[in-house]
């Protein structure tokens, strides 16, 4: 998907924008070609008026306050502000983000983010306390930034850390992650996530604990963290991995596969046919597998969810992978044969649905 040469793109969220100080008066950006959704006819020469920080009305006669501050968009196209469904506030820049310079953080949520127009982000695994902090900051105003939901700190399988986490976290950071043994402990992690404010449990039904080993989350384990996170009106992602990875997040009731799998290995129809009866969802994510030598079946597999009635949702796993263009998700989607429309909806209306936003 791309924007013509010399065309600019504003992406706004629907019924909100990017986090900043309320405006004294409202906003209107006019002359400008908006798609007020994936499906319906681009509004040529059309304006968008904000007020009081929300969108109040998209038209092309639309009555402008005088008092408006105008933005004027001849050549700019304008659609729905655009969700990552998967990305990781992880990287050693993002620590003690409560007492960061502001800027250095504007700075790094526009290279990170903003830049590629996303409003809404899935933050699926990080240290909880340090993202909220950086979620204050944005939502009272005092640095731009996405509306952040979060999963805080993940959930394992038993000794079931993935070796690539192992890798990468300080020791001091590590030895704060304690899978659960039991469902009991399962339960409680998630109750505790979700108390500190995480908006997302996720759960590791198949983790890579080597290069070559993926280890189950044992179903009952997964089953009590997904009680509680369903009885607080909470969504559950899954990272599924493989076959067995899916047959967990299938069995415990999970909402939206993290991944698509990348050991596909009798990974079926009749297996995505299950997904799909519990209403899953899945993030491709494509790109972090591009250059894995059976990119292909990933593909394969992402397109037969999608043509059998699943549901597809944008993310890129931003933040574990410090590459920030979406270029080449782009490029993956496409070559498993989706159009603009199917992307802007993975980009938009999917997700949004899925979290309830109007």
């Amino acid at each position: 998907m791309s924007v013509c040469p010399g065309v600019r793109a504003f992406s706004l969220l629907a019924g909100a924008v990017i986090a900043s100080p309320a405006p004294a008066k409202s906003l209107a950006i006019v002359d400008a070609l908006v798609y007020p959704s994936a499906t319906a006819a681009a509004l040529p020469h059309a304006s968008v008026l904000i007020k009081d920080g929300r969108i109040v009305a998209v038209g092309e006669r639309i009555q402008i306050p005088a008092d408006a501050e105008v933005i004027r968009c001849s050549g700019c196209a304008v659609m729905a502000g655009f969700w990552n469904c998967h990305i990781h506030f992880t990287e050693p820049k993002w620590e003690n983000a409560a007492a960061q310079p502001a800027q250095k953080l504007v700075e790094q949520l526009q290279s990170m983010l903003l830049r590629s127009g996303f409003t809404t982000v899935v933050d699926t695994a990080s240290m909880l306390a340090n993202t909220a902090a950086l979620r204050r900051r944005i939502e009272s105003g005092e640095i731009p930034g996405p509306r952040i939901l979060t999963a805080g700190v993940p959930i394992y399988p038993p000794d079931g850390v993935p070796y690539y986490v192992k890798e990468s976290l300080p020791p001091a950071i590590l030895t704060q992650i304690i899978p659960p043994r039991n469902p009991k402990e399962a339960a409680a992690a998630a109750e505790l996530n979700i108390q500190n404010g995480a908006d997302i449990i996720k759960l590791f039904t198949g983790s890579w604990i080597s290069h070559e080993t993926v280890l189950p989350m044992p179903e009952a384990i997964a089953k009590a963290a997904v009680t509680v996170a369903h009885e607080h009106r909470r969504l559950v992602f899954a990272h599924p991995s493989n076959l067995a990875g899916i047959q967990v997040a299938i069995a415990s009731g999970v909402d939206v596969l993290a991944h698509a799998p990348d050991d596909t290995r009798d990974v079926n129809d009749t297996v995505l046919r299950k997904a799909l009866a519990n209403h899953m969802a899945m993030i491709p994510t494509l790109k972090l597998f591009s250059g894995a030598t059976n990119i292909a079946d990933i593909r394969r597999i992402v397109r037969r969810f999608h043509d059998l009635g699943g549901e597809l949702m944008f993310g890129t796993d931003t933040g574990y992978l410090t590459d920030y263009d979406v270029g080449e998700e782009f490029q993956q989607l496409g070559k498993m044969g989706l159009d603009t429309v199917e992307i802007l909806r993975m980009l938009t209306e999917n997700p949004a649905r899925r979290f309830g936003v109007q």
